[in-house]
């Protein structure tokens, strides 16, 4: 039975499980599902961008938002259309070591309910982290939030060079997950999971809209309750 923070669209599929106590791993996107470090990492790309030969560039956090979740490649051919690969490369290495530099220092914003939630879970249930983010940049969010003790493991496109869906594989199989659950903000998180045969739940409070989801959450405060609903989570 749906809870009451649960929402189904017609002609949506099931999920692969209706129960939250049936999951034995909860995987969780980052960006636009933990944390909004659209500010930091605008202010950051933007100073490199004008330093760097780009003098009109402003990045704003609403550009930082779209790109979100999207691979390294992509991200170049969005950000800084025109320009040759061997100069996007040059221009988004610089970038991401300034991203990470500010977001040591200044972070991001944790999205409300997040470390308490996450705090109650992983008491229950082994927490994970899968994102399309480059090398580090998971490290860096776990080093300022404090929350890297709640994490068992935690797997990126930076470092396989592989999409969402055999990276989420790849956590499930070296974890021995039987029925993990995968919650991100956007349709291709959805469809990673699907991918890889995982359920799935919206984080509708993110970044963006997953049309076809079957579960969706309004925060993450109700996304907790949600699991911490059937004893056996």
């Amino acid at each position: 039975m749906p809870a009451a923070n649960e929402s189904r669209r017609p002609g949506a599929p099931a999920a692969v499980s209706a129960s939250p106590g049936a999951h034995d791993g909860l995987i969780f996107d980052l960006d636009g599902t933990l944390w909004d470090s659209t500010e930091t990492v605008a202010g950051a790309w933007t100073a490199v961008l004008r330093r760097m030969g780009q003098p009109e560039r402003t990045v704003t956090p609403t550009d930082i938002a779209a790109l979100m979740g999207r691979t390294h490649r992509d991200i170049c051919h969005a950000l800084l259309p025109g320009l040759p690969e061997p100069r996007q490369e040059s221009l988004m290495l610089a970038c991401y070591a300034a991203e990470e530099s500010a977001l040591h220092a200044r972070g991001g914003r944790l999205y409300p309910g997040v470390r308490e939630g996450l705090t109650a879970l992983a008491a229950r249930v082994p927490l994970f982290i899968v994102s399309n983010c480059q090398r580090g940049y998971i490290e860096t969010f776990l080093a300022w939030s404090g929350l890297a003790a709640l994490f068992r493991d935690h797997e990126c496109h930076g470092n396989t060079g592989a999409d969402k869906a055999e990276n989420l594989r790849r956590v499930v199989g070296r974890n021995g997950l039987r029925a993990p659950l995968y919650v991100g903000d956007t349709e291709g998180d959805r469809q990673a999971a699907e991918a890889a045969a995982l359920s799935f739940v919206h984080a509708a409070w993110g970044f963006g809209d997953a049309p076809q989801a079957a579960v969706r959450m309004a925060d993450f405060t109700a996304l907790t309750c949600w699991l911490e609903a059937d004893e056996r989570v």
